[in-house]
């Protein structure tokens, strides 16, 4: 996608970014609780922004026990690559970071997003907030 600005931020840089998506994304659109969306792992992840045109429209977030997140693009902007940036450039850090694994819970709905991107499932679905999710693996490579 052209105009399109991946970056890497501490929660204090990226919660002015991050937060209207996930409020648009999540408690908006899927209903997720408000006390359910925000936790303590926001203080101690590497937050992903992707920007296009000057607005934050995609975030995710690596947290420091190897685990991908929160991944969450503004409707308009789906399915134009965003999360597909996302997702490769937190991959890259988690190996600068010496990570050997990464872990997340997909919903259901986006497990052949993280299967294209090598994930593997790694256990039964279960229901997370009423909505369906599945843990899904990913072994990382030197």
């Amino acid at each position: 996608m052209p105009n399109m600005d991946i970056q890497l931020l501490e929660w204090t840089r990226a919660k002015p970014l991050c937060q209207p998506i996930r409020m648009q994304v999540f408690i908006q659109e899927q209903q997720v609780p408000e006390s359910e969306e925000w936790d303590r792992w926001d203080d101690f992840s590497v937050h992903c922004v992707a920007i296009v045109n000057g607005s934050a429209v995609g975030t995710a977030r690596l947290t420091r026990n190897c685990t991908i997140g929160r991944m969450a693009v503004l409707k308009n902007y789906r399915q134009q690559g965003i999360g597909n940036a996302m997702l490769k450039e937190l991959i890259n850090e988690a190996k600068d970071r010496g990570m050997t694994q990464l872990s997340l819970n997909a919903q259901t709905q986006a497990q052949d997003f993280y299967t294209r991107h090598g994930f593997v499932v790694a256990g039964e679905e279960f229901l997370d907030i009423e909505i369906p999710h599945i843990n899904m693996q990913l072994q990382l490579k030197d």
